[in-house]
């Protein structure tokens, strides 16, 4: 997390995250450094579906039609992010942490992130192992791997 933070810093760009399985842990692991708030601007909580919708704009026809966890939800949340925070990068994830598959019917570990920057939205699907909690620190760690990767042309 530091060497995303000092990346955003050396750029002067603001970070923004919108976030429903981790439920917020990758704002609070973000904000845990001394310095975060030179360019984190804030989080959007939206667990559930109706939150999607209101707050980061996630049309309720995508979901309808995708699945709340799904390439093309997590790519409405990532954009509608960036606009309602107002960030130069927004980054996004839904996904199904478990214990079971009752989430629009996808299998435990599927996850999807996605990455506003600049005019483009980047995208990565995962299919994690182990217990609800393994999972969703894991996804914390992909999610500023891959933020990473897009700041430097990798991804």
């Amino acid at each position: 997390m530091e060497e995303l933070l000092k990346l955003l810093k050396e750029k002067h760009l603001t970070l923004g995250s919108v976030e429903s399985m981790t439920g917020g842990m990758f704002a609070s692991c973000f904000t845990s450094i001394p310095g975060a708030s030179y360019v984190y601007k804030g989080s959007l909580i939206t667990y559930c579906i109706e939150e999607k919708i209101k707050l980061a704009g996630v049309k309720k026809e995508i979901i309808d039609k995708y699945s709340v966890v799904s390439e093309e939800v997590s790519k409405e949340m990532a954009k509608g992010g960036k606009n309602v925070l107002n960030v130069d990068i927004c980054v996004s994830v839904t996904g199904n942490a478990g214990p079971t598959s009752d989430v629009g019917g996808k299998p435990v570990g599927e996850v999807h992130i996605a990455v506003a920057y600049k005019d483009k939205i980047f995208y990565k699907k995962l299919n994690l192992k182990g217990d609800r909690n393994h999972i969703r620190s894991m996804c914390v760690n992909e999610m500023v791997s891959f933020v990473l990767l897009c700041l430097t042309n990798k991804a």
